[in-house]
């Protein structure tokens, strides 16, 4: 296969593509994501063989348990992606929605209007349900997509692909407007993400290496977290009982994601009192925790942490934990390290919380919550593309009104400038 050509003729589909879809209405988009339940429905038989096919190449492949866990598709996913169809056709939508409008001086209204981005192409790793919450959201918020998933999860992917395509035309949209690369040649990674004539924007969904490849070489505006390096700080004014239980939460829920604490700061007023407590809850979680010189004062089994501990992103049983100075330590350690994911700040004293708030640059600060909220359906979004740490355009979750933009509407009755 000439992988250029045929990317460049699947950019080329999907921008025209985006044109109809730009233009369709609410009930026209909403109707294609209920044909896409109701087809993956019908298809559980086909989506069970192809996934076979995907489990048994990876097993072969020497893939590990937790990646053999992503890819697979139990029943229960399945219904977890028809169920999420669901609720994205019954979210608002976003596109052609007017704000801010207001008269000028010379008598013309001007407002702002919700409008497409245009095609967002999605590259993402092992989870076949990825292809379904990344076309639903593209869709819905009146963009074309193009998805490229993981050489693993090929013949998952194409089998939801004939769902969506059958779901599109269906409804009377291009089937082109959701396009699923049918290639596993990593060159078509190369091709989309340089491809600004047909793509207006790429999300990564992976592991640091794949994000920092795109990153590095993309020609189109990128949505993306290279890291969830995440920090809860135990202030002096924090009651006892809701930092342990905010601390433990944040690292323990769930080991793998972007949003879990990976560095545990503690003000040096209170870390007498608290450490012995936090260890302990920590041990019988089976956490290791990774100690500053001054907490193995206090906790001398605590491991001893290096310099790598204090921007490492664990993604496991693993937590780093410092004393610090107070207020100020806390900040500065977070400005030095935080990859400016979600940290939380626990406290009673509601102008050390301002302040946390206000000089803590991060994509989600939160007071007296676990960084674990840190999370689309969580904040109200119904569903989320990914999270961004940039500070342009989408920041921190990403729903349907971060695949949009704004433009400037004006509105006249033969106004002239004079």
């Amino acid at each position: 296969m000439d992988i250029a050509a045929y990317m460049n003729e699947v950019g080329a589909q999907a921008r025209a593509a985006a044109k109809h879809v730009a233009r369709s209405t609410t009930a026209v988009r909403n109707q294609a994501l209920l044909a896409m339940a109701q087809a993956l429905g019908a298809a559980r038989a086909e989506l069970t063989e192809a996934n076979k096919q995907d489990l048994c190449a990876a097993k072969a492949n020497g893939l590990d348990s937790a990646m053999l866990d992503r890819l697979e598709l139990t029943p229960a996913r399945v219904d977890a992606m028809i169920e999420g169809l669901h609720q994205v056709a019954g979210l608002s939508d976003p596109i052609g929605v007017i704000t801010d409008m207001a008269y000028r001086p010379s008598g013309i209204q001007v407002g702002k209007m919700r409008v497409p981005l245009g095609v967002i192409g999605i590259i993402y790793e092992s989870r076949p349900n990825v292809t379904v919450e990344a076309a639903s959201l593209c869709l819905k918020s009146g963009n074309a997509a193009i998805l490229r998933g993981g050489s693993e999860s090929i013949h998952s992917n194409q089998a939801i692909a004939r769902c969506i395509s059958s779901s599109l035309a269906q409804a009377g949209l291009p089937e082109t407007a959701v396009q699923i690369i049918a290639t596993a040649d990593r060159a078509a990674v190369g091709e989309l993400i340089t491809m600004p004539q047909y793509v207006d924007v790429i999300v990564p969904r992976g592991g640091k290496g794949l994000i920092e490849r795109v990153s590095r070489d993309a020609r189109v505006p990128v949505i993306k977290h290279l890291d969830g390096v995440c920090h809860v700080y135990i202030d002096s004014h924090a009651d006892p009982e809701k930092a342990l239980a905010v601390a433990v939460n944040a690292k323990t829920q769930r080991y793998g994601t972007c949003n879990t604490m990976e560095t545990l700061l503690v003000d040096e007023k209170i870390a007498a009192d608290m450490l012995p407590l936090l260890n302990a809850a920590f041990v019988e979680k089976g956490v290791e925790l990774r100690g500053c010189e001054r907490s193995r004062e206090i906790v001398s089994e605590m491991t001893p942490a290096t310099e790598a501990d204090w921007d490492a992103e664990y993604l496991a049983p693993i937590l780093a934990v410092k004393v610090v100075d107070g207020l100020d330590g806390a900040i500065a350690h977070i400005s030095q390290f935080s990859s400016q994911h979600t940290d939380s700040i626990i406290t009673e004293n509601y102008t050390r919380a301002r302040r946390f708030l206000t000089e803590v640059d991060s994509s989600s600060v939160m007071v007296n919550a676990s960084t674990r909220f840190a999370d689309g359906f969580e904040y109200g979004l119904g569903a989320e593309i990914g999270i961004s740490t940039d500070k342009i355009h989408a920041r921190g979750p990403v729903g349907l009104e971060g695949l949009t933009s704004q433009k400037y509407v004006v509105f006249g009755d033969g106004h002239i400038r004079v």
